[in-house]
């Protein structure tokens, strides 16, 4: 069989790390979180305090230390799934949590922050055989991807989903706040001026607003099956 590259988009909260990963798992593909990536660089922020009061980012002081900026995906052999290491710190819970949620975004949205990461993704795709999410993934990482689809779900549904998520792992939430905060994200996302989210014109569209995990991951192989043909 063919390798292959995925490209799955849509916007927060849908699910689509999820569904990349049991994919991956599944077909035997490296599997990458893109938004993990984000994050990372949102905590490592946060960390060195590269925020104003006013939630805008100090640009020139990030520029400089984006060198020490060092991301890694190792597989946790307990879950099955890669977790997210930055300089070699394991973070996959640190960057769930509502503030670097509440902070990604503006990360997200620079020009030199994406430029990087991009160099970085393309990188990991070279060889194919990679399913990889994110917002930009069918757009600019990998037009030419072989398979792009792209998720979407209403934003309430989206929040409350992130709402049981953190009430799961006992972190304290709030509805209207996580449902603010999948809003304001879904605006920047979609009117930054570098890579803003939006349906690549070959993508899959998925709303799983109504779909159980095991409808989507169906939905999912089908497709791959197909492209793979």
């Amino acid at each position: 069989m063919k390798k292959i590259i995925v490209a799955i988009d849509g916007f927060s909260s849908c699910g689509k790390s999820t569904m990349a990963k049991d994919l991956a798992r599944r077909i035997g593909y490296v599997y990458v979180d893109t938004g993990a990536m984000y994050r990372s660089v949102t905590l490592f922020a946060l960390n060195h305090h590269l925020f104003n009061e006013d939630g805008s980012v100090k640009a020139d002081q990030l520029e400089k230390l984006m060198p020490e900026v060092n991301i890694s995906f190792k597989l946790n052999t307990e879950t099955g799934r890669p977790d997210t290491y930055l300089n070699g710190v394991c973070v996959e819970n640190d960057i769930r949590g509502m503030e670097v949620s509440s902070h990604v975004s503006p990360i997200a949205a620079i020009p030199f922050v994406r430029e990087a990461l991009v160099a970085q993704q393309q990188r990991m795709g070279g060889d194919k055989g990679i399913v990889m999410d994110g917002r930009d993934i069918g757009t600019t990482v990998f037009p030419e991807a072989e398979l792009k689809i792209f998720v979407t779900a209403s934003a309430e549904v989206r929040a409350q989903r992130r709402y049981d998520e953190l009430k799961a792992k006992g972190a304290e939430a709030n509805y209207d706040d996580i449902l603010k905060n999948v809003q304001e994200r879904d605006y920047i996302d979609t009117h930054r001026e570098v890579s803003p989210l939006r349906k690549a014109d070959d993508a899959l569209e998925l709303d799983n607003s109504h779909m159980t995990i095991e409808e989507q991951n169906a939905w999912l192989m089908q497709r791959f099956e197909q492209a793979t043909k």
